[in-house]
C-alpha cells in the first residue's frame, strides 16, 4: 500500500501508469533501452501529427501515403508504446519490455510501408504481452484498479486483432478509445483510494466500465454502440468530479494545481464526447465522428499527459524536470484548439477543423519547449522514484 500522500505531486508515477517498482542493478541499467522506445514514441507523435494534418487538407511532403494511419499511429505507436513501457517499468521484469519493443517495431513497420497485417500482428504481439504483465501485477495486488488495467489492455488487444483480420478503423476505434480511457480512470482509481470511501463508488464505476465494454463491442458506428459509449463516458466523468482526488487538489498550489487543472479539463472533454455520441451518432452524422474522437483523444487524453509530463520523464528516464507556470500557455492553447475543432465540427466549417488541427500541433510543440526552457538548468539522471508494484 503507497503511504497516504497529500499531495498528488508527491506519488511516484506518470501518466497511466502505476507507480514504478524498487530499482534494482538491471532496471537501471534498462534505462539505456527506454531512451530508444521514448524516441520512436515521439516520432510516432510527429508521424501522426503530420498525417493529421494531411486528412484536414494540408499539403505536406511525403505525407499523403501516412495520412489513414493518422489513428494508429497515435494510438497503437505513441500511446501503445509509452503504456506498455511505463507497465514495464512498474512491474520491473525483463520479458515486460518485449511489450513496448514490439509496439516500437509496429510503430516503425507503419512508417516503413509495411501492410496492415505485419505492422498490425507486432502491435497484436505487443498488446499480448502487455496483457501478460498486467496478470501478473494483478495476481500481486488483486483490486479493482489493477484489474481495469487488465480490461483496457484486453480492449487493445482485441482492436488490434479486429484491425489486423480487416475491419476498417471507425469499427474498431471503440476499442482502442476503452484502451486509453480505462488506463487513465484506472489510475484515478488508484489515487482516489486517498479519500474516504463512498457508497457507491466501486458500483458507478463498475456500471461505467461495463456499458463502456458493451458500446465498444456493438461499435460506435451505430447507434447503439454510439449511445452505449456515450452514456459511459457521461457516467465516467460523473465519477471522476465526484471521486477523483482532482477537484480538492486545485486548491492547492504549483505542479499540484497545474496537474489537477489539467485532469479537470480532460474531464470535462469526455463529457462533450459523451453528449456527441449520444446526440450526434458517427453513423449518422458529418462531423459526429470527429467531434467525439478529438474531444476525448486531443482533450481528455492530450490534457492527462500535459499534467502528468512532469512525471513520466523522471520515472522512465530519471531526468529531472521543473514546473513553471509559463506551462499553462500551452494548457490552454490545447483547449481553445479543441473548443475551435469542436465548434467546427458542430457547423460543419471545415477551414475551423483545420485551423485546429494546426493549433494542437503547436500547443504540442510549445509545451515540449516550455519543459526544456524551465527544466534546462536541471536536467541530470536522478535516482529512480521507488515504491510499491501497488
Amino acid at each position: 500500500m503507497a503511504r497516504p500522500y497529500e499531495e498528488e505531486t508527491d506519488i511516484p508515477h506518470a501518466n497511466m501508469s502505476l507507480a514504478p517498482a524498487p530499482v534494482g542493478r538491471s532496471l537501471y541499467r534498462r534505462g539505456a533501452v527506454r531512451v530508444p522506445l521514448l524516441a520512436t514514441a515521439a516520432i510516432a507523435l510527429l508521424a501522426g501529427v503530420c498525417a493529421g494534418f494531411g486528412r484536414l487538407g494540408w499539403e505536406i511532403p511525403h505525407v499523403s501515403a501516412l495520412t489513414e494511419l493518422h489513428g494508429p499511429l497515435l494510438i497503437c505507436g505513441l500511446f501503445g508504446i509509452l503504456v506498455c513501457l511505463e507497465r514495464a517499468v512498474a512491474l520491473d521484469r525483463g520479458w515486460a519490455y518485449a511489450a513496448p519493443a514490439l509496439a516500437a517495431l509496429g510503430t516503425i513497420s507503419l512508417l516503413a510501408g509495411a501492410p496492415v497485417p505485419v505492422a498490425g500482428g507486432l502491435y497484436v504481439l505487443a498488446a499480448a504481452v502487455l496483457v501478460g504483465g498486467l496478470l501478473v501485477i494483478v495476481m500481486l495486488q488483486p483490486a479493482l484498479f489493477t484489474g481495469t488495467l487488465l480490461f483496457g489492455a484486453l480492449a487493445w488487444l482485441a482492436g488490434n486483432l479486429l484491425w489486423v483480420m480487416g475491419s476498417p478503423i471507425a469499427d474498431v476505434v471503440g476499442w482502442w478509445l476503452a484502451f486509453l480511457i480505462l488506463t487513465i480512470a484506472a489510475e484515478r482509481l488508484a489515487l482516489s483510494r486517498l479519500r474516504p470511501p463512498r457508497r457507491g463508488s466501486e458500483a458507478l464505476f463498475l456500471f461505467a466500465l461495463g456499458i463502456l465494454l458493451a458500446g465498444a463491442q456493438n461499435g460506435i458506428m451505430s447507434k447503439n454502440g454510439s449511445t452505449l459509449f456515450g452514456v459511459a463516458l457521461l457516467v465516467t466523468t460523473a465519477w471522476l468530479l465526484r471521486h477523483d482526488i482532482s477537484l480538492p487538489s486545485l486548491r492547492r498550489t504549483g505542479q499540484t494545481r497545474f496537474v489537477a487543472l489539467c485532469m479537470l479539463l480532460g474531464y470535462a472533454w469526455i463529457g462533450v464526447a459523451g453528449v456527441a455520441l449520444i446526440g450526434l451518432p458517427p453513423g449518422a452524422s458529418a462531423f459526429g465522428y470527429d467531434i467525439a474522437l478529438h474531444a476525448i483523444l486531443t482533450g481528455f487524453v492530450l490534457s492527462t499527459v500535459f499534467g502528468h509530463a512532469l512525471l513520466i520523464l523522471p520515472a522512465i528516464v530519471r531526468l529531472r524536470v521543473r514546473y513553471a507556470e509559463i506551462l499553462y500557455a500551452p494548457l490552454f492553447l490545447l483547449q481553445g484548439a479543441v473548443a475551435l475543432r469542436v465548434a467546427s465540427g458542430l457547423a460543419e466549417w471545415g477551414a475551423g477543423r483545420a485551423a485546429g488541427g494546426v493549433l494542437t500541433g503547436v500547443a504540442l510543440a510549445s509545451f515540449a519547449l516550455a519543459v526544456a526552457v524551465v527544466s534546462r538548468r536541471n536536467w541530470s539522471f536522478a535516482k529512480e522514484a521507488s515504491g510499491p508494484v501497488c
